[in-house]
């Protein structure tokens, strides 16, 4: 059997499965995931800095409630005990390294990763987005190959227990740039971090 007849055979066995309504919902989450990683690029390629925090908020919002509507589903169960291989990890390191020098002095920042164990943790923006995409992107590839049980489960796993705490984290991160800027509270910024977050948005305006 050919490759493409095994993607096609999977699929048509994915939707005897599982009922109209999830394969709806697995659409719909595809769809957010989808365009999340082709904005995720776009911005990379952003040469105004104070509009690229601007789209991140965006863009970063929208693929939590994604997250979010996920986590409030039932546990999502493979079909198998191992994963289908889809092949290697795209390679973001551009991608990467295009946010890092355009967030440049606020790419740094500091959170505690779970409340109920209050350690703080000190991470780059650039590298926790690539960890979020590369998470986003194996569940794709899963969807697109006709695996939607696995992406499904993929998907829910990650942002439980990595990607929704990241999204959550650099979101919260990027709100303290705004929010210094335009409301004029203090954050928890050094001094070089608060220059360069009031340049980039004064350069927006």
């Amino acid at each position: 059997m050919s490759s493409e007849s095994s993607t096609t055979a999977g699929a048509a066995a994915q939707v005897t499965v599982l009922d109209d309504d999830t394969l709806e919902f697995a659409q719909q989450i595809a769809d957010q995931v989808a365009s999340f990683l082709l904005a995720l690029r776009a911005i990379a390629e952003e040469e105004d800095g104070g509009r690229a925090i601007s789209l991140l908020l965006l863009e970063i919002s929208q693929v939590l409630l994604a997250g979010a509507r996920l986590g409030a589903q039932q546990d999502f169960v493979p079909r198998d005990e191992y994963q289908p291989d889809v092949g290697p990890e795209p390679d973001l390191d551009r991608m990467r390294l295009r946010l890092a020098s355009m967030l440049d002095n606020v790419d740094t920042y500091s959170f505690v990763f779970d409340p109920y164990v209050p350690e703080v943790v000190e991470s780059q923006l650039s590298d926790d987005l690539t960890a979020i995409a590369t998470d986003l992107d194996t569940g794709l590839r899963h969807y697109r190959a006709g695996h939607v049980s696995e992406a499904l489960w993929w998907w829910q796993f990650s942002y439980v227990s990595s990607w929704g705490n990241l999204a959550g984290a650099a979101l919260n991160a990027l709100l303290s740039v705004v929010s210094h800027d335009r409301l004029d509270v203090d954050v928890d910024l050094d001094a070089d971090q608060v220059v360069a977050a009031e340049q980039m948005l004064a350069d927006e305006g």
